[in-house]
C-alpha cells in the first residue's frame, strides 16, 4: 500500500498542489484582508504592501491549508465532500506536502518581512499555527467547541491587512476579527449539521454529533444573533457610515431568516443553504464596509 502511494504521489500536478491550499478558502480570506487594507488608510495602500502583502498572507493561509490535508488525510478519506483530496487519494505524499506547506510559509514570511513589517509577518505566522498546529492538531478532535475556539484564526486576515498597512494594531480591526469570529460558528455548524453523519463516521466531536442537531440549531441561532448585534458595531463606533449600516442590516437579517428556518426545520436543505448563504454574507459585508469607507471619504 505505502508503495502504491509512493508511486501514485508521483504523477501528481500542479493542480493537486493548488487543492492543497484550499484556494477558495484563501480567496475569502484575501477578500478581507483587502478590506482591512483599504479601511486603515485614507491616503490609498501602497502597490507594494498591497500586492506583496496580501501575496504573503496567502502563501501563509495557503501553508497552514496544506498542513491541514497532511493532519486529516484519514478523516477525508471517510467523509464524502473531502475523499478525492490529495492526499486522501495518494496523489500527494504527506511529506510533500509537508514540504511544499514549508516552501508557502517561508516564502510568505519573507514577502511580509521584507515589503510590509514584522508586526504583520509574525500576527501572520502565529495565524498560521494557530490554524495549523491548535485548531487542526488538536482542537478539532478535543471539543465540540473547536470551532469557536479555532476560529481565532480564521478570522485574522483583516487584522493582517490592516497591520501591512500601519504596522499597529487599534480597535477598529479587533472589530472585524470580532464580526468573522462571531460568524465562524453559525457558518461552520450549519455545514456540520448537513454532515453529521460523516463527522459522526469519523470520530470528530462536531456539535451536531455530541449534543444533537436541536442543540446545534439553537446556538446557530443565538450566535446569528451576536453577529447581527456584533456586524452593527463599526456604526456605532463612526468607523462607517449608513450606507453600511443599511447593509449590515439587511444582510443580517437575512441571515437571521435562514438560522430561524433551520431553527423551525422549516425547510429541505436548510442547514446547506444556511451554509451556502453565510459565505455570501461575509463577502458582502465586507464589500459593504469597503464601499462605504470611500464614499465617506468622497463626500
Amino acid at each position: 500500500m505505502t508503495t502504491l502511494l509512493r508511486e501514485r504521489s508521483v504523477h501528481a500536478s500542479w493542480r493537486d498542489y493548488l487543492e492543497l491550499t484550499k484556494p477558495k478558502v484563501v480567496v475569502l480570506m484575501l477578500i478581507t484582508s483587502l478590506v482591512g487594507m483599504f479601511l486603515a488608510t485614507r491616503a490609498g495602500v501602497p502597490w507594494t504592501v498591497l500586492l506583496f502583502g496580501n501575496l504573503g498572507i496567502g502563501l501563509c493561509a495557503g501553508a497552514a491549508a496544506a498542513v491541514n490535508h497532511v493532519v486529516d488525510r484519514r478523516i477525508d478519506s471517510i467523509m464524502a465532500r473531502t475523499h478525492k483530496r490529495p492526499l486522501a487519494e495518494g496523489r500527494v505524499s504527506p511529506a510533500a506536502a509537508l514540504g511544499f506547506a514549508l516552501l508557502l510559509a517561508v516564502a510568505g514570511m519573507s514577502l511580509l518581512l521584507v515589503f510590509t513589517n514584522e508586526m504583520a509577518a509574525w500576527l501572520t505566522l502565529a495565524s498560521l499555527l494557530g490554524y495549523a498546529v491548535v485548531y487542526t492538531g488538536f482542537l478539532k478532535r478535543a471539543t465540540p467547541q473547536n470551532i469557536v475556539i479555532g476560529g481565532l484564526a480564521g478570522a485574522a486576515p483583516p487584522l493582517l491587512g490592516w497591520v501591512a498597512v500601519t504596522g499597529h494594531l487599534s480597535a477598529e480591526p479587533l472589530l472585524l476579527v470580532l464580526i468573522i469570529f462571531a460568524w465562524t460558528p453559525p457558518h461552520f455548524w450549519a455545514l456540520a449539521i448537513h454532515r453529521k453523519a460523516e463527522y459522526a463516521k469519523a470520530d470528530i466531536p462536531m456539535l451536531p454529533v455530541t449534543h444533537g442537531e436541536g442543540y446545534t440549531k439553537l446556538h446557530i441561532l443565538l450566535y446569528t444573533l451576536v453577529l447581527l448585534a456584533v456586524s452593527l458595531l463599526p456604526y456605532a463606533i463612526h468607523m462607517s457610515g449608513p450606507l453600511y449600516l443599511a447593509g449590515a442590516l439587511l444582510l443580517g437579517g437575512r441571515f437571521l431568516h435562514w438560522a430561524w428556518v433551520l431553527y423551525r426545520d422549516a425547510r429541505p436543505h436548510a442547514a446547506i443553504n444556511t451554509f451556502k448563504y453565510s459565505i455570501w454574507y461575509l463577502f458582502l459585508l465586507f464589500i459593504a464596509l469597503l464601499v462605504d469607507h470611500y464614499l465617506l471619504l468622497a463626500l
